[in-house]
């Protein structure tokens, strides 16, 4: 198989959850997950930097983009795996990480996308897992950005740091609500 067909039977899927260090690395060794990318997306301004999306004024959340093939790991799979290393009762942020660029949404490329996002939310919402009502948004995908390199991988690139957003409650979230 050449490399534009390995590529014309690939999907994208963009999930924003918090700070997008700790989006990458849940994803990233999943069979058929070929890259994950840290980047901005939903908002107003074109190429914007780390600092720009930090300021809180160009509409953007810190996301992550998944290229994957759906012959390996199907859609429906990782939205599985985004809930359980998000907080979906929290509209405003993740964790440590406040405000509107660290909202949780799950940003759909097609209508087969968009109704599986939606029944998975309504499968999680009806479970009776959270007290609370499951907030995240369901929005279209909009222009992806990449973040600076210095972003990417950086859960290889910097350990003891990710450890410490780690420790910022994710990990303890995870535990308290999917490891049994």
């Amino acid at each position: 198989m050449t490399d534009s067909q390995e590529k014309n039977n690939l999907a994208t899927a963009i999930f924003a959850g918090g700070c997008f260090w700790c989006m990458v690395e849940p994803f990233d060794s999943l069979p058929g997950i070929k890259k994950v990318v840290s980047g901005y997306t939903g908002g107003h301004v074109p190429n914007p930097t780390y600092e720009q999306v930090a300021s809180g004024l160009t509409g953007h959340t810190e996301a992550v983009e998944i290229t994957y093939d759906p012959q390996i790991i199907s859609y429906e799979t990782l939205l599985q795996y985004y809930w359980q290393v998000t907080d979906p009762t929290d509209a405003m942020g993740q964790f440590q990480d406040r405000g509107d660029s660290y909202r949780p949404v799950i940003y759909y490329h097609s209508p087969a996308q968009k109704a599986a996002a939606e029944q998975s939310k309504q499968n999680l919402q009806a479970s009776g897992k959270f007290d609370q009502p499951i907030v995240t948004a369901i929005e279209p995908a909009k222009p992806f950005y990449p973040a600076e390199d210095y972003h990417q991988d950086f859960y290889k690139k910097n350990p003891a740091r990710y450890a410490l957003e780690e420790s910022g409650g994710r990990t303890d979230f995870i535990k308290r609500n999917w490891q049994k």
